[in-house]
């Protein structure tokens, strides 16, 4: 079986997504009847060679400021589209409902081999959150709904994650095919913890909580230095941050205005905030190497999840690999599978909830490290059990076009292609410019690819482009 995989990101980016697709690739390809391809976007500092398996990457922009960090593909980038048609794949998965799923559905023409969609992260949130204006969020979500539907299956991580999909407007078939986790099942030694650790003041006895992940809103950050502001009042502790993110700033502000110290881990050395000493909350950067990773839910006392945004939850799996309990939004989609009490703590999505909890957590220390216990005997799901309930499905699905039995993916008339494309464009490009896109290079591609109505897709950028103009200016006159 050869199997392509395509994602928007890929290493060096660190993110869950990316996380999955270098643990299905690592393990399908140590496989001896499987290989594997990955195709993602180019990234500059990026070292495709150094992997065991080929690596595609297509060209790219940088559209970093705007995104956090990642870089957006191109979505019919030709030459790598013929490449990964050459290796002739069985399956196509893509583990992204963007560029990448663009670059699938050519594969897909190409080859005919079926195309899975993972969908694992809340989209309709980073489109609104990152585009200001409501008929460009609707239109994206609605290209989105339109990309999304064109697969041949749809797999999500979790069931709140097929909820969401289908809260989108996607009408099609779903089912749940978890992620796993890359972390043994088990604590690391206590000189593995003390190495990791030096440095930071973590006393003896005092409750540690620990947060990984992107430092995004987003994730409940908020909610938690809402509940340590009213915690400080009567205990201490230790709140470790893991990650990098846009809302840092707005978040040390915050822990400066409720007066609570911080430190955070720079190039110069570790710092402290406000005043001098060491403070109650920990800012380590992110954390790259796994076995570091480890050591810290190792160390701590519980991890503080209170996040509504994530489709799965994986560093709460991470977590209980190493008997660490998590403390959790009731019926959110990083809960599922949680027993309050038993392998973990539910809360209702409001600080007081979090501050009640965390101020009980702080005096039954040995209750949460039982329920930690639990967690990894109950809630732990390794990459190698994931992946081959993946690979048992993708032998469904090759069964299923052998006997003429899989269903046919919607397709997409070409009013509606150029439309998206458009759509595409106009996302990527200032929309305050008087000028058409700058996107000569895509259109192109378009045109190598076989699209001869190159000059309808032209067409269609201006019609939408002073159409979208009109609409910008009025929303930012009304919000003026």
């Amino acid at each position: 079986m050869q199997i392509c995989l395509l994602n928007d990101s890929f290493p060096p980016v660190i993110d869950g997504v990316t996380n999955a697709v270098v643990n299905y690739a690592e393990i399908l390809n140590k496989k001896q009847d499987t290989e594997v391809m990955v195709g993602t976007p180019y990234y500059p500092d990026a070292e495709y060679s150094r992997y065991p398996y080929p690596v595609v990457a297509w060209p790219s922009l940088d559209t970093s400021s705007l995104t956090g960090g990642y870089r957006a593909g191109y979505m019919l980038p030709v030459k790598e589209i013929a490449r990964m048609a050459q290796w002739q794949p069985d399956i196509i998965h893509t583990h992204c409902p963007i560029a990448s799923l663009f670059v699938g559905r050519s594969l897909r023409d190409a080859t005919g081999a079926p195309l899975i969609l993972t969908y694992h992260t809340k989209f309709d949130i980073d489109i609104r959150r990152s585009i200001p204006v409501p008929v460009l969020q609707d239109e994206s979500i609605r290209a989105l709904v339109h990309n999304i539907s064109s697969c041949d299956e749809i797999w999500a991580v979790s069931h709140g994650a097929g909820e969401n999909l289908r809260s989108l407007g996607y009408e099609g078939e779903w089912k749940v095919m978890p992620n796993g986790v890359d972390f043994d099942r088990g604590r690391v030694s206590d000189d593995i913890v003390r190495r990791v650790t030096e440095g930071y003041d973590l006393p003896a006895g005092v409750p540690v909580f620990l947060f990984v992940g992107r430092i995004m809103n987003y994730k409940g950050l908020p909610m938690i230095l809402d509940a340590l502001k009213e915690l400080k009042k009567d205990h201490d502790f230790r709140m470790v941050m893991i990650g990098r993110g846009a809302d840092l700033n707005s978040l040390k502000e915050t822990l400066e205005k409720y007066q609570i110290s911080y430190d955070e881990n720079t190039e110069e050395g570790m710092q402290s905030h406000p005043g001098t000493g060491f403070g109650k909350v920990i800012f380590t950067g992110a954390v790259a190497d796994r076995e570091n990773l480890r050591a810290w839910n190792t160390r701590a006392d519980l991890f503080v999840f209170p996040s509504t945004f994530d489709t799965n939850g994986l560093v709460v799996r991470e977590a209980a690999a190493c008997g660490l309990a998590s403390v959790l939004i009731s019926e959110s989609c990083a809960a599922e599978g949680v027993s309050d009490g038993r392998n973990g703590f539910l809360i209702e999505e409001n600080a007081a909830s979090l501050a009640s909890f965390l101020t009980w957590a702080c005096s039954h220390l040995p209750e949460l490290h039982t329920a930690g216990e639990h967690a990894m005997n109950e809630i732990y799901i390794s990459w190698q059990d994931a992946v081959a309930m993946a690979e048992k499905e993708y032998a469904v699905i090759l069964e299923k076009k052998k006997s003429g039995r899989l269903k046919p993916h919607k397709e997409l008339g070409d009013d509606q292609l150029y439309t998206m494309a458009a759509d595409a464009a106009i996302l990527f490009n200032d929309v305050h410019s008087q000028d058409l896109p700058a996107f000569e290079g895509m259109l192109d591609n378009l045109a190598a690819f076989g699209v001869t109505k190159r000059q309808e897709l032209v067409s269609i950028l201006q019609e939408k482009k002073t159409e979208l103009e009109e609409q910008i200016r009025q929303h930012l006159k009304i919000n003026e």
